[in-house]
């Protein structure tokens, strides 16, 4: 399933990439809000055409914290449609997201993945020719199947869980470089 959501994505943005052709306008972005939860993350929008973009976003957790852990990559694509020009203004989207996580949390262990997706809502403000700032909120779905099991050191029994989720889905506070 992982390599499937990857060889998905890396097609889309080849296919991004040769629609943009010759006039093509791309950024390059960091989401502000998942540094602010020590989670370390990029992303490039590539313009399909002057009113649609594909925006790829990724981010990753690997630290440890001293009460619990989680670390996990979460891969985000969307393809947007801005109301009056691409980078600029009003836009809504409609996501995908997948993630593999690991954490720990009220002496439970979760060890596990999740896929869906979603729609969002945002606006883009221009800070220079070059610099924008973005702001972004998504609800949607997400299914996630995970093996849970007490934090005991010889522990080696889990039991399968999953779970429906519906709710917010994505939210951000990004700075983007227009190239």
């Amino acid at each position: 399933m992982r390599h499937l959501i990857c060889c998905a994505a890396i097609c889309c943005a080849m296919w991004g990439y040769t629609v943009a052709g010759r006039a093509q306008t791309v950024a390059v972005k960091t989401n502000a809000l998942y540094w602010a939860g020590a989670s370390p993350n990029a992303g490039v929008e590539i313009g399909l055409t002057p009113r649609f973009t594909l925006d790829l976003s990724a981010a990753y957790n690997p630290w440890n914290f001293k009460k619990g852990m989680l670390h996990f990559w979460l891969a985000q694509p969307e393809a947007r449609y801005w109301f009056c020009e691409r980078f600029e203004g009003h836009f809504v989207g409609i996501h995908a997201h997948a993630a593999q996580f690991y954490g720990e949390m009220n002496d439970n262990r979760y060890d596990g993945y999740l896929v869906g997706g979603g729609f969002s809502y945002g606006y883009a403000w221009i800070l220079s020719p070059h610099w924008n700032m973005e702001a972004t909120i998504g609800v949607g779905y997400a299914r996630l199947w995970y093996d849970q099991s007490e934090c005991l050191p010889c522990n080696k029994g889990s039991r399968p869980e999953h779970k429906n989720y519906v709710g917010p889905t994505k939210i951000g506070l990004s700075i983007s470089y227009i190239f």
